[in-house]
């Protein structure tokens, strides 16, 4: 089995960080056929994710975002490619609140 470990530091806040969460959640559960729970915390939420091959949670805190999966023997052999997919899609949406808003 692979292991994948993402560590994001942020200055969002806990709600905002769970707003970035469930939308990351909405994504992988469209895109790669994932099943999301989320579990809400006083101080942190834990986004438990399952498909067949992969297992793993995404801990949401106001200062940060922890993410670990199990990839299974046959995903395994493409662990750093799906490793730079999700560092993508979670920068893709720190980044997209990072940015102002435009004046319309």
């Amino acid at each position: 089995m692979a292991d994948i470990r993402i560590h994001r530091e942020h200055q969002l806040g806990l709600a905002q960080a769970r707003k970035i969460a469930w939308n990351w959640a909405e994504e992988v559960e469209k895109k790669f056929d994932m099943e999301c729970t989320v579990v809400e915390g006083q101080t942190s939420d834990t986004v438990e994710f399952t498909r067949s091959g992969v297992k793993g949670r995404l801990i949401v805190a106001a200062d940060h975002f922890d993410l670990e999966a199990k990839l299974g023997f046959l995903l395994g052999a493409f662990s750093k490619t799906i490793e730079g997919e999700i560092t993508k899609n979670l920068d893709d949406l720190l980044s997209a609140k990072k940015k102002p808003a435009k004046k319309g």
